[in-house]
This record gives structure tokens, sequence and C-alpha cells, in this order.
């Protein structure tokens, strides 16, 4: 039909399709890519007062005391069609790095990097392989998603990140997740130095509907050299339940056990329970509160080097402020009670330890 036409004109036509389809294909990337950005800037006093400004080494997240610090901030791009999936977050903040302290060079700056393929056409079956964060526990490192300002003694001390590959199938009614996972270790990208062994570990979620959620997520693997090998088997479970519009509680139980010597058949055993209150006063303002109880006798997880290792309790309580849907102000205040003097107070060994913490979170 074309052949009917000038060339000049023929070449018109040619010139007007290809920028046709130029642009129906920036229109296809532009729906299937997202930017996005967030940024937590805290304050946080601990009537310990240590000098060097650092708080317990329990603490991960929100650990610096008496200065204003940069938690987390990180800038993701997000791509996904039905068949393919990507996402890659680099972040800075006191936040990566205590948490990626062991992590080599820019390997610190990763928040997420990784990308998915969908495996079959009419079911929501994926295969992921990269870093992601940790498929254990209700919290994460992003504070506007959990219910408190800081995280608990339970998500400070089990991953918050992984690296490896995970299969994942959502039912068709988005009642059921699962996943099976094979990966790094405990929370690494590089594995340490010696170590051959790859872990394991899945993700079991039901959700009936939107006020009820159940997890149960496990971890396989061992953190050591092989010449040391020692065996790590981890438990988390947890529920959510939205009572109403204004209550909600979420309760979980963490249980780790790890052989005391290579090749041994007896293990040391470390716990947490948590429980958390969440009320809301308006669409705007929300109170929460948590207590929590932390026992790792055998120092596994929590060294302290005392008769009767890390067994401690806390109590916090918080209120939130959302400012708009980009900005959300928060205060906490928090308490710690260890069976033994593992604490500073007052230029003393302490059995209690006293926080104030308050934010300013951002997100686009």
């Amino acid at each position: 039909m074309l052949k009917l036409f000038p060339r000049k004109v023929r070449i018109l036509f040619l010139l007007i399709s290809i920028s046709y389809n130029l642009n129906a294909q920036q229109d296809t990337i532009k729906k299937s890519l997202q930017l996005s950005g967030y940024l937590e800037v805290y304050y946080c006093y601990d009537m310990s007062k240590p000098a060097d400004h650092i708080r317990p080494a329990f603490n991960v997240a929100y650990n610096r005391h008496n200065e204003i610090n940069i938690n987390i901030g990180y800038i993701k791009a997000a791509y996904e069609t039905e068949s393919v999936r990507a996402n890659l977050a680099l972040m800075t903040g006191t936040y990566a790095n205590t948490n990626l302290a062991t992590e080599p060079g820019v390997l610190k700056m990763i928040y997420q990097a990784n990308a998915g393929v969908k495996i079959l056409k009419k079911k929501n079956l994926w295969v992921d392989a990269g870093v992601f964060d940790s498929h254990i526990g209700a919290e994460s490192a992003i504070g506007k998603d959990c219910w408190n300002l800081t995280r608990s003694m339970a998500a400070d001390n089990s991953p918050y990140y992984e690296a490896g590959a995970k299969i994942s199938y959502t039912t068709d009614n988005s009642k059921w997740f699962v996943s099976g996972l094979i990966l790094n270790g405990w929370q690494h990208i590089q594995r340490p130095d010696g170590n051959n062994t790859f872990a394991c570990g899945h993700q079991l979620t039901y959700s009936p509907d939107t006020k009820i959620k159940i997890n149960s997520s496990s971890f396989i693997g061992n953190d050591k050299p092989d010449t040391v090998k020692q065996m790590r088997y981890f438990h988390n479970l947890y529920g959510s339940f939205a009572f109403s519009d204004r209550w909600g509680l979420l309760g979980g139980f963490d249980i780790g056990w790890e052989q005391k010597q290579t090749g041994s058949s007896q293990y040391h055993v470390w716990y947490t329970p948590y429980l958390l209150l969440q009320y809301k006063l308006s669409s705007k303002i929300s109170l929460a509160a948590r207590t929590e109880y932390y026992s790792d006798r055998n120092n596994v997880i929590i060294a302290t080097h005392t008769p009767n290792g890390f067994q401690t309790a806390g109590y916090s309580l918080n209120a939130d402020v959302r400012i708009n849907e980009h900005a959300i102000w928060r205060i906490e205040s928090r308490t710690f009670q260890s069976k033994d003097k593992i604490f500073t107070l007052q230029d003393k060994a302490s059995n209690e330890n006293y926080l104030f913490t308050t934010l300013l979170a951002i997100s686009f």
C-alpha cells in the first residue's frame, strides 16, 4: 500500500510509526517503573549517657545517644510487569552502619537489590534472587510500617535482610502465601570467610481478610566457618489482629537453637515473646504499647558475659501524629529491666535502662 506514495511520504510514515512505537514503549515503562524514597531523622536520649554516644549493642536501630541523626534514608526504583519484577534501593544512616557492619565496601549501601520472573502464566508463582527484606518477623527496618517507633528486641536481634534465592506462591484468593528460600546465611550478603554452608528457610502466611494475618517463618543454617560449624535452627511465629477500626493487637514468639559445639547433640536455646497493642484516637493520631522479653542465657545472639547472660524485659509507649500522607512525627518512652547489671545509670552498674526517642519520617 505504501508503495503507491512517493518515497518522501513513505519515509515520513515510517518515522511517525517508529515515534509512535517508541512513545508507546516509554508509556509502558513509565507505568511499570516506580520511584520512591524514605527518610527517618531521629533524636534519642539514653539515661545511661554513654560517652561515645553508642547505645547498648543489642539495639541496632536508633542507636545513637543525644544527637540528631538519620536512622535510614533510601532511594528506590521498582519495576514490575506481568512476568518480571526488580527492585533496587540504596540507603544510608546509622541503621546501615550498624546492621551491615560486617558487609564490605559499598554492600553496606544496599537496602534491596533483587530480580524475579513469573514461571507460570496463570498462577502467581515467582522465582526471585538477590538481596531482600528478611522473611522473618513482623517488623521491618522502615519505621512508618511498624506500630512502635523503635524496633523490638526480637526484630533487632534477628535478620532484617537476607541474600539468596526464593520461590514463592500466592493463592488466587490471596489468602495464602508460601515461600521456600536458599540463603547466604543469617543476615549476610557476603558469606563469612570459611563458610560454605548454604542456609534455608520457609515462610507461610495466612490472611483470611484484611483484619487478620498469621505468619510462620524459619531459618536453618550455620553462621560460622565450616571448621567450627554449629547448626542454628530458628522459628518465628506471629499474628496481627484488627478488632475494629481503632484497636489492633500483634503478638509473636521467636525461638532458636544452636549447637553447643561442632557435632554436638546438645543445644543452646534462646527465645523471645512480645505483645503490641495499638489504639487509633483518630485518622491522624495513634498510640501503641509494647511489652517484650528476651532470654539468651548462653550469649548466642546477645553477648553480656555475665552470670545469667541476657535476660531482659522491655516496655514502651509511643504516640504518632500523621501530619499528612507523606509525613509522620513520633515520640516514644522505653525502658529495659535486666536480671544482671548490664546497663549503666548515674555512673553505676544497673539492671535498668531508660530512653526517650522522637523522629520525623518522610516518604515519597
